[in-house]
């Protein structure tokens, strides 16, 4: 690709609405264009390497046997309405409707179109197990688009589901998409981890998560540093602590705490570590009532754990001011467990306290010396708190570790969820009529591009890894329209290069050498063969690598064999 003839328009300036460094360089190098809220083009030079993410992300899904095909976007809310997600899954869903009134909707993932597909193609357990994947735009409505093509509106999705005789192949085939997105990302040369999730709107009985680990990533994910295990923040197991509940040494009282809502003001005005007090949560209840959950001080309420309690209300929704003042007899902020008439779950960290404070249920007023059993029955021990650094691991081998990433994959065993309810059924070995397992299996194609910039950057641009670059490599001649020499020799390697089947972008253009220069960093092309007189007279080439600190030389004899040695596959 000559750059004279390519529509390149980079920005020097950052743009105002970019929040994250991905969005800002994939603006600035001219990847992609806003079109409106959530909605992006691709750019020649962005489509590109969402091009090598596909062709990746299809050889492995062929080499682990799935087989792709192409549903359609738009889809009928019969379908939804079947499967029970038409009023389940929210105001993310686009619903449209055509000129006969008849509703749609734009799709934003499809189980239940391959359910539809399933049902009418798939007649015997012969047939069975089959994976059917595609590579399609989605839409989701989001109500706050961001990070550019990060969490946007309409995005490219790979997106797979496998039919199952019985829950023993359903394990299997999963085991095989998890074993082909360590493939793709590995092949993508991106730093991951896969970590147990929760599995949310989609449903079903097990997931996993695909993170790409960086510091802007919007999850946060729990590891351990003494085996394998690691877990979305979400699903991460909080053990009890292992020494027992100390001996109570101290009488309950009742102190005055004008003003202090907070556990931070409370713990300072009482002269306390946060974690020698609890804070008592009120959230509305599955019956219309409210349900507390008690934590220590320094620990934060997990959400999804608390919604999968019996009696609370899923979604997790805060119990309102009113409904606090007539559970508690006071205002939020200096709620707490003694004497509550309700339903309340205490976290195990809470329940090993002795002596701790607490809110009395009396504005400005808290209590001291609290102590479970004396002051109050004990409550039930769950675990319902996030996890924190230093909190060991539930296999007991070593200590958690908090790491931010980036979701880019999600595996799911679906069970039968949609098999059951829009009656997708099979005949097995006898004959008889049974109900298909399901799974599902997604990779946000778009966001692996962000992801891949948020994990490779630097202050001059982005650094593509080689599986993803737009180009391997670019060919920047120094005073090309000045030098009959270096103009003679560019073309010559351009020629032999793209002979070889190396992708090559010649930066033919009559621009300076630092406006080169800083348009090749600021793309982040990864190998650099830079044609200049000094050069020439020594028999050689000026080669440097997008991560290097600093130039070698590369013989003007073979260039390929020297390139070659330094490309990864």
């Amino acid at each position: 690709m000559r750059v004279s003839a390519y529509p390149i328009v980079s920005l020097r300036d950052v743009p105002a609405d970019a929040e994250v460094v991905s969005h800002q360089l994939m603006l600035r190098a001219g990847l992609i264009r806003r079109l409106a809220g959530g909605l992006f083009t691709w750019m020649p030079m962005g489509l590109k390497v969402l091009r090598r993410a596909e062709r990746i992300i299809r050889e492995e899904m062929d080499r682990a046997g799935a087989l792709e095909l192409l549903m359609p976007t738009v889809q009928p809310a019969e379908l939804w309405q079947e499967s029970g997600r038409w009023d389940q899954f929210g105001p993310e869903l686009l619903r449209i409707k055509d000129r006969h009134d008849r509703l749609y909707c734009y799709g934003p993932t499809h189980e239940e179109v391959i359910t539809e597909v399933a049902r009418k193609e798939l007649r015997s357990y012969k047939q069975l197990p089959v994976n059917f994947y595609q590579v399609q735009i989605k839409f989701r409505d989001e109500i706050r688009p961001r990070f550019g093509v990060m969490r946007s509106r309409e995005f490219l999705m790979k997106d797979a589901y496998s039919f199952h005789l019985d829950p023993a192949s359903l394990a299997e085939g999963y085991n095989r998409m998890f074993d082909a997105y360590t493939r793709i990302f590995s092949r993508m040369q991106l730093r991951f981890r896969a970590v147990d999730a929760d599995t949310g709107s989609i449903g079903g009985n097990r997931s996993q998560e695909f993170h790409v680990l960086a510091d802007s990533g919007e999850d946060a994910i729990a590891f351990s540093d003494g085996d394998d295990y690691a877990a979305n923040l979400e699903m991460a197991v909080a053990l009890p602590p292992a020494a027992g509940r100390a001996t109570a040494s101290q009488a309950l009282a009742e102190v005055r705490t004008p003003g202090t809502k907070t556990i931070a003001d409370v713990a300072a005005f009482l002269k306390v570590t946060a974690d020698r007090c609890v804070k008592t949560l009120l959230v509305e209840g599955s019956d219309g009532g409210v349900v507390a959950f008690v934590v220590r001080g320094d620990h934060e309420l997990n959400a999804v754990k608390a919604q999968k309690l019996p009696g609370v209300a899923n979604p997790l929704k805060m119990a309102s001011a009113a409904q606090v003042a007539e559970a508690t007899g006071c205002e939020p902020g200096f709620i707490g467990p003694v004497g509550l008439n309700i339903k309340v779950y205490a976290d195990h960290s809470a329940l090993a306290l002795a002596d701790f404070a607490c809110g009395a249920n009396k504005a400005d007023h808290h209590l001291t010396g609290v102590n479970w059993g004396r002051d109050l029955p004990g409550a039930e021990a769950v675990d319902v708190r996030n996890v924190v650094a230093g909190d060991p691991s539930p296999t007991g081998k070593g200590t958690l570790g908090i790491a931010r990433g980036i979701e880019v994959g999600h595996i799911f065993q679906l069970g039968r969820k949609y098999s059951e309810a829009m009656q997708a059924t099979v005949l097995d070995e006898q004959g008889k009529s049974v109900t298909m397992w399901m799974g599902c299996y997604g990779i946000g194609v778009t966001r692996v591009v962000a992801a891949a910039i948020e994990q490779n950057h630097d202050e001059r641009g982005i650094i593509w890894p080689d599986a993803l670059a737009p180009f391997q490599v670019s060919l920047v001649p120094i005073n090309l329209q000045r030098s009959d020499r270096v103009r003679e020799t560019a073309e010559k390697l351009y020629a032999e290069l793209t002979a070889a089947g190396i992708d090559v972008m010649f930066d033919d253009r009559d621009a300076r050498p630092g406006v080169k220069f800083a348009d090749d960093e600021l793309l982040g092309i990864p190998h650099r063969i830079v044609v200049g007189e000094k050069s020439l007279d020594r028999g050689v080439l000026e080669y440097r690598h997008r991560r290097a600190a600093a130039s070698e030389e590369c013989p003007l004899d073979d260039v390929i064999g020297f390139l070659r040695g330094r490309m990864q596959s």
